[in-house]
Protein backbone atom coordinates (compact mmCIF):
# COMPACT_ATOMS: atom_id res chain seq x y z
CA UNK A 1 0.00 0.00 0.00
CA UNK A 2 1.48 3.08 -0.79
CA UNK A 3 0.19 6.25 0.90
CA UNK A 4 1.04 10.02 0.36
CA UNK A 5 0.74 11.95 4.00
CA UNK A 6 0.01 15.36 3.48
CA UNK A 7 0.58 17.92 6.11
CA UNK A 8 1.17 21.84 7.07
CA UNK A 9 2.88 20.82 9.90
CA UNK A 10 6.17 18.88 10.07
CA UNK A 11 9.56 19.00 10.81
CA UNK A 12 11.73 21.39 9.01
CA UNK A 13 15.35 22.29 9.40
CA UNK A 14 14.85 25.45 11.43
CA UNK A 15 12.47 23.92 13.50
CA UNK A 16 12.43 19.96 13.92
CA UNK A 17 9.96 20.39 16.63
CA UNK A 18 6.92 21.29 14.44
CA UNK A 19 4.18 19.07 13.66
CA UNK A 20 6.79 16.00 15.13
CA UNK A 21 3.10 14.36 15.64
CA UNK A 22 2.94 13.45 11.91
CA UNK A 23 6.07 12.53 11.46
CA UNK A 24 5.98 10.28 14.50
CA UNK A 25 2.90 8.64 12.47
CA UNK A 26 4.12 8.38 9.33
CA UNK A 27 7.34 6.52 10.80
CA UNK A 28 4.96 4.05 13.06
CA UNK A 29 2.19 3.56 9.94
CA UNK A 30 5.83 2.43 7.68
CA UNK A 31 6.64 0.24 10.68
CA UNK A 32 3.35 -1.58 10.52
CA UNK A 33 3.21 -2.14 6.68
CA UNK A 34 2.49 0.88 4.84
CA UNK A 35 5.01 2.32 2.39
CA UNK A 36 4.82 5.83 3.21
CA UNK A 37 5.97 9.54 1.39
CA UNK A 38 5.36 12.53 3.02
CA UNK A 39 4.64 16.01 0.98
CA UNK A 40 4.81 18.61 3.40
CA UNK A 41 2.98 22.10 2.63
CA UNK A 42 5.33 24.83 2.71
CA UNK A 43 4.71 28.72 3.07
CA UNK A 44 8.46 30.71 3.45
CA UNK A 45 7.08 33.74 4.38
CA UNK A 46 7.85 34.86 7.73
CA UNK A 47 4.63 35.48 10.36
CA UNK A 48 3.23 38.48 10.05
CA UNK A 49 4.61 39.46 14.00
CA UNK A 50 8.21 39.44 12.68
CA UNK A 51 10.23 42.63 13.20
CA UNK A 52 10.92 44.93 9.97
CA UNK A 53 14.48 44.45 10.99
CA UNK A 54 14.32 40.71 11.43
CA UNK A 55 12.21 40.02 8.20
CA UNK A 56 15.51 39.43 5.78
CA UNK A 57 17.04 36.87 8.41
CA UNK A 58 13.40 35.26 8.14
CA UNK A 59 13.59 34.79 4.62
CA UNK A 60 16.92 33.21 4.24
CA UNK A 61 15.91 30.81 7.14
CA UNK A 62 12.95 29.83 5.27
CA UNK A 63 14.35 29.49 1.91
CA UNK A 64 17.04 27.73 2.67
CA UNK A 65 14.55 24.77 3.61
CA UNK A 66 15.62 22.00 0.92
CA UNK A 67 13.59 20.61 -1.59
CA UNK A 68 13.87 16.75 -0.30
CA UNK A 69 15.03 15.41 2.81
CA UNK A 70 15.13 11.70 4.17
CA UNK A 71 14.09 11.74 7.87
CA UNK A 72 13.56 8.01 9.61
CA UNK A 73 14.06 6.62 6.07
CA UNK A 74 11.09 8.24 5.43
CA UNK A 75 11.27 10.40 1.84
CA UNK A 76 9.63 13.98 2.39
CA UNK A 77 8.97 16.33 -0.36
CA UNK A 78 8.55 20.19 1.02
CA UNK A 79 6.07 21.50 -1.77
CA UNK A 80 6.38 25.30 -1.49
CA UNK A 81 3.40 27.98 -1.70
CA UNK A 82 2.52 31.90 -1.55
CA UNK A 83 -0.97 32.52 0.00
CA UNK A 84 -2.43 35.94 1.76
CA UNK A 85 -1.51 36.42 5.91
CA UNK A 86 -2.79 33.71 8.22
CA UNK A 87 -5.77 35.82 10.03
CA UNK A 88 -7.97 36.58 7.27
CA UNK A 89 -7.03 34.47 4.57
CA UNK A 90 -6.35 30.64 6.65
CA UNK A 91 -9.46 28.78 5.33
CA UNK A 92 -8.09 29.68 1.81
CA UNK A 93 -4.80 28.12 1.87
CA UNK A 94 -5.93 24.74 0.29
CA UNK A 95 -6.49 26.83 -2.98
CA UNK A 96 -2.96 28.31 -3.16
CA UNK A 97 -1.20 25.04 -1.91
CA UNK A 98 -3.09 22.90 -4.66
CA UNK A 99 -0.79 23.49 -8.10
CA UNK A 100 2.45 22.37 -6.42
CA UNK A 101 0.70 19.86 -4.52
CA UNK A 102 -0.85 18.58 -7.56
CA UNK A 103 2.59 18.59 -9.33
CA UNK A 104 4.26 16.66 -6.40
CA UNK A 105 1.13 14.35 -5.90
CA UNK A 106 1.45 12.83 -9.48
CA UNK A 107 5.34 13.17 -9.38
CA UNK A 108 4.60 10.43 -6.76
CA UNK A 109 4.49 7.36 -9.08
CA UNK A 110 0.36 6.20 -8.11
CA UNK A 111 -0.29 6.46 -5.05
CA UNK A 112 -2.67 4.30 -3.56
CA UNK A 113 -4.21 6.45 -0.95
CA UNK A 114 -3.57 10.34 0.31
CA UNK A 115 -3.79 10.75 4.17
CA UNK A 116 -4.11 14.50 4.74
CA UNK A 117 -3.24 15.83 8.33
CA UNK A 118 -6.05 18.74 8.95
CA UNK A 119 -8.75 19.46 6.26
CA UNK A 120 -7.26 22.71 5.77
CA UNK A 121 -5.60 23.49 4.23
CA UNK A 122 -4.00 19.97 3.68
CA UNK A 123 -7.61 18.00 3.02
CA UNK A 124 -8.67 21.04 0.85
CA UNK A 125 -5.61 21.22 -1.32
CA UNK A 126 -5.39 17.52 -2.23
CA UNK A 127 -9.08 17.78 -3.41
CA UNK A 128 -8.07 20.83 -5.72
CA UNK A 129 -5.20 18.84 -7.16
CA UNK A 130 -7.83 16.49 -7.91
CA UNK A 131 -5.60 13.44 -6.69
CA UNK A 132 -7.57 10.48 -8.20
CA UNK A 133 -6.22 8.22 -5.09
CA UNK A 134 -8.75 7.92 -2.31
CA UNK A 135 -8.54 10.38 0.87
CA UNK A 136 -8.31 10.04 4.68
CA UNK A 137 -8.32 13.24 6.79
CA UNK A 138 -6.85 13.51 10.30
CA UNK A 139 -8.84 15.94 12.36
CA UNK A 140 -6.13 17.42 14.78
CA UNK A 141 -8.64 20.27 16.62
CA UNK A 142 -7.23 23.47 14.56
CA UNK A 143 -10.17 22.46 11.93
CA UNK A 144 -13.08 22.51 14.67
CA UNK A 145 -11.72 25.26 17.05
CA UNK A 146 -10.08 27.38 14.76
CA UNK A 147 -10.73 27.31 11.04
CA UNK A 148 -14.74 26.28 11.13
CA UNK A 149 -15.36 28.15 14.00
CA UNK A 150 -13.90 31.64 12.91
CA UNK A 151 -14.06 31.59 8.55
CA UNK A 152 -16.73 31.34 6.95
CA UNK A 153 -14.94 29.90 4.00
CA UNK A 154 -12.56 28.08 6.00
CA UNK A 155 -15.72 26.38 7.51
CA UNK A 156 -16.96 25.50 3.87
CA UNK A 157 -13.33 23.94 3.17
CA UNK A 158 -13.21 21.92 5.96
CA UNK A 159 -16.81 20.49 5.34
CA UNK A 160 -15.93 19.74 1.80
CA UNK A 161 -13.05 17.85 2.91
CA UNK A 162 -14.82 15.76 5.40
CA UNK A 163 -17.66 14.78 2.95
CA UNK A 164 -15.92 13.84 0.38
CA UNK A 165 -13.26 11.74 3.35
CA UNK A 166 -13.59 8.04 2.83
CA UNK A 167 -12.20 8.29 6.27
CA UNK A 168 -11.76 10.86 8.71
CA UNK A 169 -9.59 9.85 11.87
CA UNK A 170 -9.47 11.93 15.18
CA UNK A 171 -7.46 11.92 17.68
CA UNK A 172 -10.24 11.54 20.59
CA UNK A 173 -13.90 11.15 20.71
CA UNK A 174 -14.71 14.96 21.35
CA UNK A 175 -13.03 15.49 18.24
CA UNK A 176 -14.82 13.24 16.24
CA UNK A 177 -17.91 13.94 17.61
CA UNK A 178 -16.74 17.80 16.33
CA UNK A 179 -15.78 16.41 12.95
CA UNK A 180 -19.52 14.56 12.38
CA UNK A 181 -20.98 18.01 13.56
CA UNK A 182 -19.06 19.45 10.48
CA UNK A 183 -20.00 16.90 8.00
CA UNK A 184 -18.20 14.09 8.40
CA UNK A 185 -19.91 10.80 7.99
CA UNK A 186 -17.49 7.45 8.43
CA UNK A 187 -14.78 8.16 11.02
CA UNK A 188 -12.49 6.51 13.34
CA UNK A 189 -10.45 7.53 16.68
CA UNK A 190 -6.69 6.94 16.15
CA UNK A 191 -5.21 7.86 19.37
CA UNK A 192 -1.28 9.19 18.96
CA UNK A 193 1.41 7.94 20.73
CA UNK A 194 4.67 7.63 22.85
CA UNK A 195 7.62 5.79 23.34
CA UNK A 196 7.50 4.08 26.72
CA UNK A 197 10.81 4.32 28.90
CA UNK A 198 12.29 0.29 29.99
CA UNK A 199 11.97 2.15 33.78
CA UNK A 200 10.58 5.45 35.39
CA UNK A 201 13.26 8.56 34.96
CA UNK A 202 14.86 9.31 37.84
CA UNK A 203 13.41 12.46 38.86
CA UNK A 204 15.20 15.89 40.20
CA UNK A 205 15.62 16.23 43.92
CA UNK A 206 13.52 19.41 43.78
CA UNK A 207 10.33 18.67 43.71
CA UNK A 208 9.45 20.25 40.10
CA UNK A 209 6.04 20.91 38.06
CA UNK A 210 6.44 20.27 34.18
CA UNK A 211 4.64 21.78 31.17
CA UNK A 212 5.74 21.34 27.73
CA UNK A 213 3.64 23.21 25.14
CA UNK A 214 4.12 26.38 23.04
CA UNK A 215 3.74 29.45 24.73
CA UNK A 216 -0.01 30.54 23.81
CA UNK A 217 -2.86 32.11 25.43
CA UNK A 218 -5.26 28.62 25.20
CA UNK A 219 -2.11 26.42 27.07
CA UNK A 220 -2.36 28.19 30.44
CA UNK A 221 0.57 28.64 31.73
CA UNK A 222 -0.28 32.05 33.80
CA UNK A 223 -2.71 29.90 35.48
CA UNK A 224 0.11 27.45 36.69
CA UNK A 225 2.03 30.20 37.90
CA UNK A 226 -0.86 32.25 39.66
CA UNK A 227 -1.00 28.61 41.57
CA UNK A 228 2.22 28.39 42.60
CA UNK A 229 2.16 31.78 44.17
CA UNK A 230 -0.75 30.75 46.23
CA UNK A 231 1.38 27.71 47.17
CA UNK A 232 4.73 29.65 47.83
CA UNK A 233 4.39 29.04 51.72
CA UNK A 234 3.21 25.49 52.14
CA UNK A 235 5.44 24.68 48.95
CA UNK A 236 8.69 26.78 49.04
CA UNK A 237 10.94 24.03 47.46
CA UNK A 238 9.02 23.69 44.45
CA UNK A 239 10.17 24.76 40.90
CA UNK A 240 8.29 25.01 37.85
CA UNK A 241 10.04 24.46 34.38
CA UNK A 242 8.29 25.49 31.39
CA UNK A 243 9.86 23.75 27.65
CA UNK A 244 8.45 25.72 24.37
CA UNK A 245 8.36 29.02 23.01
CA UNK A 246 5.63 31.60 21.95
CA UNK A 247 4.18 35.09 21.84
CA UNK A 248 3.25 34.44 25.51
CA UNK A 249 6.49 34.20 26.76
CA UNK A 250 7.40 38.18 27.40
CA UNK A 251 4.06 38.28 29.39
CA UNK A 252 5.04 35.01 31.13
CA UNK A 253 7.82 36.61 32.24
CA UNK A 254 6.74 39.37 33.79
CA UNK A 255 3.90 37.29 35.15
CA UNK A 256 7.00 35.60 37.29
CA UNK A 257 8.46 38.57 38.28
CA UNK A 258 5.59 40.54 39.32
CA UNK A 259 4.33 37.49 41.54
CA UNK A 260 8.01 37.20 43.19
CA UNK A 261 8.49 33.65 41.32
CA UNK A 262 11.36 34.62 39.05
CA UNK A 263 14.27 32.17 41.16
CA UNK A 264 11.24 29.29 40.71
CA UNK A 265 10.52 29.32 37.23
CA UNK A 266 12.61 27.69 34.68
CA UNK A 267 11.45 29.17 30.95
CA UNK A 268 13.57 26.86 28.71
CA UNK A 269 12.49 27.68 25.41
CA UNK A 270 11.66 25.79 22.78
CA UNK A 271 14.01 22.18 22.62
CA UNK A 272 15.01 19.58 20.46
CA UNK A 273 12.57 16.39 20.65
CA UNK A 274 15.20 14.25 22.61
CA UNK A 275 16.41 16.57 24.87
CA UNK A 276 12.61 18.14 25.48
CA UNK A 277 11.61 14.52 27.01
CA UNK A 278 14.80 14.61 28.69
CA UNK A 279 14.15 17.81 30.77
CA UNK A 280 10.41 16.92 30.76
CA UNK A 281 10.83 13.20 32.08
CA UNK A 282 12.83 14.67 35.20
CA UNK A 283 9.64 16.52 37.15
CA UNK A 284 7.18 15.24 39.27
CA UNK A 285 3.95 16.68 38.04
CA UNK A 286 2.97 17.16 34.34
CA UNK A 287 0.58 19.97 34.80
CA UNK A 288 -0.84 21.49 31.56
CA UNK A 289 -4.54 23.25 32.35
CA UNK A 290 -5.30 24.18 29.06
CA UNK A 291 -8.78 24.19 26.83
CA UNK A 292 -9.49 23.67 23.23
CA UNK A 293 -7.28 20.77 23.94
CA UNK A 294 -8.27 18.10 21.44
CA UNK A 295 -5.66 15.52 22.01
CA UNK A 296 -2.57 16.72 23.72
CA UNK A 297 0.67 14.14 23.39
CA UNK A 298 2.85 16.25 26.16
CA UNK A 299 0.46 14.40 28.76
CA UNK A 300 1.64 11.01 27.84
CA UNK A 301 4.93 11.57 26.96
CA UNK A 302 4.71 12.70 30.60
CA UNK A 303 2.69 9.68 31.88
CA UNK A 304 5.25 7.39 30.05
CA UNK A 305 7.95 8.30 32.37
CA UNK A 306 6.15 7.58 35.31
CA UNK A 307 4.52 11.48 36.09
CA UNK A 308 0.99 12.18 37.02
CA UNK A 309 -0.90 14.41 34.87
CA UNK A 310 -2.99 17.48 35.66
CA UNK A 311 -5.54 18.84 32.82
CA UNK A 312 -8.46 20.82 31.91
CA UNK A 313 -11.81 19.13 32.70
CA UNK A 314 -14.15 19.12 29.86
CA UNK A 315 -11.46 18.74 27.01
CA UNK A 316 -11.38 15.73 24.19
CA UNK A 317 -7.76 15.65 25.10
CA UNK A 318 -7.27 14.96 28.65
CA UNK A 319 -10.54 13.35 28.86
CA UNK A 320 -9.73 10.91 25.77
CA UNK A 321 -6.56 9.87 27.63
CA UNK A 322 -8.74 9.63 31.25
CA UNK A 323 -11.09 6.52 29.45
CA UNK A 324 -7.99 4.64 28.90
CA UNK A 325 -6.63 4.34 32.46
CA UNK A 326 -5.41 6.21 35.46
CA UNK A 327 -2.61 8.61 35.77
CA UNK A 328 -4.72 11.73 34.32
CA UNK A 329 -6.08 13.96 36.89
CA UNK A 330 -8.48 16.69 35.74
CA UNK A 331 -9.12 20.08 37.38
CA UNK A 332 -11.73 22.55 36.64
CA UNK A 333 -10.93 25.09 33.43
CA UNK A 334 -9.27 28.55 34.47
CA UNK A 335 -10.07 27.47 38.32
CA UNK A 336 -6.41 28.61 40.03
CA UNK A 337 -7.75 27.80 43.34
CA UNK A 338 -8.80 24.21 42.22
CA UNK A 339 -5.46 24.19 40.41
CA UNK A 340 -3.34 25.01 43.19
CA UNK A 341 -5.89 22.60 45.68
CA UNK A 342 -4.93 19.25 43.34
CA UNK A 343 -1.31 20.01 43.07
CA UNK A 344 -1.28 20.59 46.98
CA UNK A 345 -2.35 17.24 47.09
CA UNK A 346 0.25 15.62 44.58
CA UNK A 347 3.35 17.95 46.37
CA UNK A 348 2.56 16.73 49.79
CA UNK A 349 2.10 12.79 49.02
CA UNK A 350 5.06 11.12 47.45
CA UNK A 351 3.28 7.92 48.13
CA UNK A 352 0.30 9.07 45.63
CA UNK A 353 2.58 10.46 43.28
CA UNK A 354 4.33 7.54 43.06
CA UNK A 355 1.26 4.80 42.69
CA UNK A 356 -0.43 7.80 39.98
CA UNK A 357 2.88 7.34 38.04
CA UNK A 358 2.76 3.59 38.42
CA UNK A 359 -1.07 3.39 36.44
CA UNK A 360 0.29 6.54 34.24
CA UNK A 361 2.67 3.81 32.39
CA UNK A 362 0.19 1.23 32.75
CA UNK A 363 -2.12 3.42 30.74
CA UNK A 364 0.59 4.50 28.15
CA UNK A 365 1.62 0.70 27.83
CA UNK A 366 -2.20 -0.18 27.41
CA UNK A 367 -2.83 2.38 24.94
CA UNK A 368 -0.78 5.20 23.76
CA UNK A 369 2.47 3.23 22.35
CA UNK A 370 3.57 4.54 18.66
CA UNK A 371 2.85 0.46 17.60
CA UNK A 372 -0.50 0.91 18.67
CA UNK A 373 -0.90 3.93 16.81
CA UNK A 374 0.29 2.46 13.40
CA UNK A 375 -1.41 -0.76 13.53
CA UNK A 376 -4.60 1.13 13.93
CA UNK A 377 -3.30 3.42 11.31
CA UNK A 378 -2.66 0.83 8.78
CA UNK A 379 -6.20 -0.26 9.42
CA UNK A 380 -7.50 2.51 9.11
CA UNK A 381 -6.13 2.80 5.69
CA UNK A 382 -6.96 -0.77 4.43
CA UNK A 383 -10.69 -0.03 5.67
CA UNK A 384 -11.17 3.12 3.22
CA UNK A 385 -9.78 1.08 0.32
CA UNK A 386 -12.18 -1.33 1.21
Amino acid sequence: MKVAVVSEFYPRAHDPVLGVWAHRQAVAARDAGADVRVVVLYRPVPPRATRPRDVPRALRTLTAQPRHATLDGIAVEYVPFLAPPRPYTYGTWGAWAAPTLALALRRGDGFDLVHAHNAVPAGDAVLRARSRAPLVVSVHGGDVYYTAARHARGAAAVRRAFSAARLVLANSSGIEASARGLGATRTRVVRLGTDLPERPVDQTRVPTLVTVGHLVARKRHADVLRALWVLRDRHPQVRYRIIGDGPERPALERLAADLGLGDRVELCGQLPLEQALARARQGHVFVMPSVDEAFGVAYVEAMAAGMPAVGAAGEPGPAEILTAGEGMLLVAPADVEALAARLDQLLGDADLRERLGAQARATVRRAFTWEACGRATVAAYEDALR
